[in-house]
């Protein structure tokens, strides 16, 4: 027996019994040394209150509370420049965009995919229950001539404001009051002007472009202008006024269809 066991020890492939306390902690030594594989950042199940919590504390500094915007762009938009979806909006939080903005790297996957998830919730109204019929309203909308100023799912020209995205932009209260009177809302970088050139001819639109020196106009028939301000008498800017007209004279039917129409306008068709 002692030969036979001095025999086996030698041998060096061997097999000799383990106590099953130190098997249990070879186990827990393989497992600890064992690469751990993060979790995929299109995998993340968010969550839009703690989004909300995490953008609040991070970054309403820059992008305003409610990202209205401030050192940073405003971010209640339907849809947002450097970040299409909400895959790009993981993306642009998780690396950012040097040198203007750090990337969270504080934040782990499933916080990113939250401040993501609250970005993105950001850019869209909440759907209303509304009275009017949408297809109707399409047909009033058609009937008023409004795509003779207004593009809607790549329809109509581009004077006024492009309504492709407006339902998710705007509620159903803005949408009423800007048909009634268009005045009240002006958009921001919205300017009519007039200008009379030294041989006494007026040209009236809205302006395109401006630097110190030119100013570039669209007028009613959608004909660019680019005029030098030297050559030009006069130049009057109204401010605050909006070259929409008041549709003041529409029935409550014809109203309602209309909202309703502009409220449905979502998403790109």
């Amino acid at each position: 027996m002692k030969t036979r066991m001095t025999d086996s020890l030698r041998r060096p492939n061997a097999r000799v019994p383990v106590p099953l306390r130190h098997r249990a902690f070879a186990a827990c030594a393989l497992l600890a040394a064992a690469p751990i594989f993060a979790q995929s950042p299109h995998d993340a199940v968010p969550d839009v209150a703690l989004g909300k919590k995490l953008f609040e504390s991070q970054c309403a500094l820059c992008h305003g509370q409610g990202g209205t915007g401030g050192r940073g762009p405003a971010l209640n938009r339907p849809k947002l420049s450097k970040a299409e979806d909400e895959n790009a909006i993981r993306k642009v939080v998780r690396e950012g965009i040097l040198p203007e903005m750090p990337g969270a790297w504080q934040l782990s996957v499933r916080e990113v995919a939250s401040v993501a998830a609250y970005v993105k919730a950001l850019g869209s109204v909440a759907v209303e229950k509304l009275p009017g019929d949408p297809d109707r309203g399409a047909a009033v909308y058609r009937s008023k001539g409004c795509a003779a100023c207004h593009i809607a799912a790549g329809v109509g020209a581009g004077r006024g404001p492009e309504l492709t995205l407006v339902g998710a932009r705007r509620n159903a209260a803005f949408l009423r009051e800007s048909i009634v009177t268009p005045n009240a809302f002006v958009p921001d970088g919205y300017l009519l002007v007039d200008a009379t050139t030294v041989t006494g001819k007026t040209i009236s639109g809205t302006k395109a472009a401006e630097d110190p020196f030119t100013i570039q106009i669209v007028d009613s028939a959608g004909r660019f202008h680019s005029l030098r301000k030297s050559e030009l008498r006069a130049l009057k800017r109204h401010e605050g006024r909006s070259g929409m007209p008041a549709f003041d004279t529409l029935s409550t039917a014809e109203l309602d269809h209309l909202v309703a129409y502009l409220a449905s306008l979502r998403e790109a068709r």
